[in-house]
């Protein structure tokens, strides 16, 4: 799906969303954005030393999908930076989500930019730690817990 903003990808879910039975939110969208744009240079005033960008909050997308009066199952995801298990649980509290994929962003050895990662999973009544491996073997595994966490969710 070819979005450029916070709302277009907003309404390209709201679209699709009534005939999935998972949604797994992993597209990290900015949580604010500008408040005006401008159409040419912003040019810099004699006397003037700073400039200040007002922003306003993007849609929370996920939080959006699992407000839906029958949602599919919805899996979120948090980068955090410290104490990951506590906002972590925290998040999949506030947005109402059923499974959430937590991991340290803080790490040079795992995630962004490296071969491998190490993840926290978060239910309401679980946790799960996959410990430091390949992204693809952790793939598999999250995709495993997903389809356990869904056949709970269909029978609810």
């Amino acid at each position: 799906i070819d979005v450029e903003s916070a709302a277009d990808m907003l309404a390209a879910v709201q679209r699709s969303v009534g005939q999935a039975d998972v949604f797994i939110g992993a597209a990290a969208v900015a949580d604010f954005r500008p408040a005006s744009s401008a159409g040419q240079k912003i040019k810099k005033t004699d006397g003037v030393d700073h400039s200040a960008l007002e922003l306003v909050k993007n849609p929370d997308i996920i939080a959006s999908v699992a407000a839906r009066a029958h949602p599919p199952l919805v899996v979120g995801f948090a980068a955090e930076t410290n104490d990951v298990r506590s906002h972590a649980r925290a998040k999949l509290q506030r947005k109402k989500l059923h499974m959430i994929v937590a991991n340290d962003v803080s790490r040079s050895d795992i995630g962004f930019g490296a071969d491998a990662n190490e993840v926290l999973v978060l239910t309401a009544d679980t946790e799960y730690e996959l410990v430091k491996s390949s992204k693809s073997q952790l793939a598999r595994k999250l995709l495993a817990l997903i389809a356990t966490q869904l056949k709970k969710h269909a029978a609810a």
